[in-house]
């Protein structure tokens, strides 16, 4: 059987993504950026990468270690980029909220795919939803004009997420661009 790539996510309810198209449709036009689609944002618990398809059912099991966190809630807010505004590379909208829930729930979903031989990333967790990725020709002039249109941007609160589940997704890459899949849910019982 085939490896699978995976990873652990919050789901987006379809009126956020309407919101979040929203946002990216308000920007400026900016040719170097390339914008993600809206039904594919989500919020990364944590990035897997190739798993045995046979072992999903093991790793959901693991995972639903996590479902003793409560529910919690998150706002959509603020737009920004990663690295940083001179060399952009992932334009992202921040989440404000209940982030203490957050972390102890990205807390347990590292621990619980742990005891399975996944390791934790060595960066800090930064949740943030990823809007668009720079193209990688862009240069100075293209940087310039993304930092001015993330600048001059008045976001507010996007939307408000109610987070009651985390799903285990598969990732397809093609050239249209990811396909992701939901192989499972864990839900969220405090």
């Amino acid at each position: 059987m085939p490896n699978y790539r995976l990873f652990i996510a919050i789901e987006l309810p379809a009126e956020a993504q309407m919101a979040l198209r929203n946002v990216q449709r308000a920007l400026p036009k900016l040719p170097a950026v390339r914008w993600t689609n809206p039904a594919n944002i989500h919020l990364t618990l944590q990035f897997l990468g190739d798993y045995p398809a046979a072992r999903v059912e093991t790793l959901l099991n693991a995972l639903r270690s996590a479902e003793s966190n409560p529910p919690f809630e998150l706002t959509l807010a603020t737009i920004g980029a990663f690295p940083n505004l001179k060399r952009p590379r992932i334009i992202w909208a921040g989440v404000t909220g209940d982030t203490a829930a957050l972390t102890a729930l990205h807390r347990a979903v590292v621990s619980a795919t742990a005891a399975l031989g996944f390791a934790a990333e060595k960066r800090p967790f930064k949740p943030h939803l990823t809007l668009g990725r720079v193209k990688p020709w862009a240069r100075g002039n293209d940087h310039r004009a993304i930092a001015a249109a993330l600048n001059g941007a008045t976001v507010g609160d996007i939307a408000t997420v109610p987070v009651g589940k985390f799903s285990l997704i598969r990732s397809q890459l093609t050239r249209e661009g990811a396909i992701y899949t939901p192989l499972g849910s864990v839900f969220l019982r405090g």
